[in-house]
């Protein structure tokens, strides 16, 4: 008798481009995953993969095949969905991304999602990288673009917008004098990536002049919490969102400096795919994020 479960591991393995990849993505020895896909090849009496120890390749049925084990899958994915809404409450594990400068704002997002669904399961991955959702298996991903995302087979929630802002200590702030930002390249700045050697921020003034300002910064790091902290101790003049030193601001620990010349602003999105039966933890998650979003 046919074991449906088999049908949809040939998808996975297929659909991750390799047992190895299968392997890791579903936590199931890869030599289990090998051993039932040639027990499912036998009983078809078909190859639907061609492997060695330095290939991987889908034979013609076994793309066929594949086709039908995707539409397979994504049938039971339904099926759950549907029993999930008869049941009247979301549940299940939701796997999320979200950069690391959203993190502060979002986490009190997620712990009123989760007071407020007792049965869903919520997994955070604090990542800058972009994130492949079907390879990695995310099923939402929080993202801050100058652009929105073009890709067909993914669906774009906007929830807001993030601007970047000049700010140092008072001490440093004292010698920004007036709307020249010429007088930046006398100090010492702070810069939000990972790698040494020069940057360049791009600004829009008054009347619309446009200023890019190159510098080797003093500090790089990637992380927005230390950059501001090192700003606070007078290092120097950091670039960064204006959500993650709002109380800094109003303590006056930070100053904005230079305030007429503006970055250009992120939008702040939801990107989740196309897949049908979406499950309703996931849809109720990405309308409780864009319900009490703030920015």
């Amino acid at each position: 008798m046919a074991d449906i479960n088999d049908y949809i591991l040939f998808a996975e393995v297929v659909g991750h481009g390799g047992f190895a990849a299968a392997s890791r993505m579903l936590r199931t020895p890869k030599s289990t995953i090998s051993r039932r896909i040639a027990a499912l090849e036998a009983r078809l009496g078909v190859r639907l993969i061609e492997r060695s120890t330095r290939r991987f390749r889908v034979t013609e049925i076994g793309q066929t095949f594949y086709e039908r084990c995707r539409a397979i899958m994504l049938d039971v994915q339904r099926a759950d969905s549907a029993v999930s809404e008869a049941l009247g409450e979301p549940r299940g594990v939701i796997r999320c991304s979200c950069p690391l400068g959203l993190m502060p704002v979002l986490s009190g997002a997620y712990s009123t999602f989760l007071a407020r669904y007792p049965k869903a399961k919520l997994q955070v991955l604090a990542l800058d990288r972009p994130v492949d959702l079907i390879e990695e298996r995310i099923d939402i991903a929080i993202r801050v673009r100058l652009r929105l995302d073009t890709d067909a087979s993914l669906i774009v929630r906007t929830l807001g917008s993030s601007s970047r802002i000049l700010v140092a200590s008072p001490t440093v702030a004292a010698r920004c004098t007036g709307d020249d930002l010429a007088a930046l390249s006398a100090l010492p700045t702070l810069a939000t990536t990972d790698q040494m050697g020069e940057i360049a921020w791009e600004f829009t003034g008054p009347d619309d002049v446009t200023h890019v300002h190159r510098s080797e910064p003093r500090m790089t790091c990637s992380d927005y919490i230390s950059l501001r902290d090192a700003a606070v101790a007078g290092l120097g003049v950091a670039l960064l969102p204006d959500h993650t030193c709002r109380e800094q601001l109003a303590n006056g620990e930070l100053v904005h400096v230079f305030p007429d010349w503006k970055t250009a602003s992120g939008i702040v999105h939801l990107v989740f795919t196309t897949r049908r039966g979406l499950p309703p933890v996931v849809r109720a998650f990405i309308d409780h994020v864009a319900a009490v979003f703030q920015i």
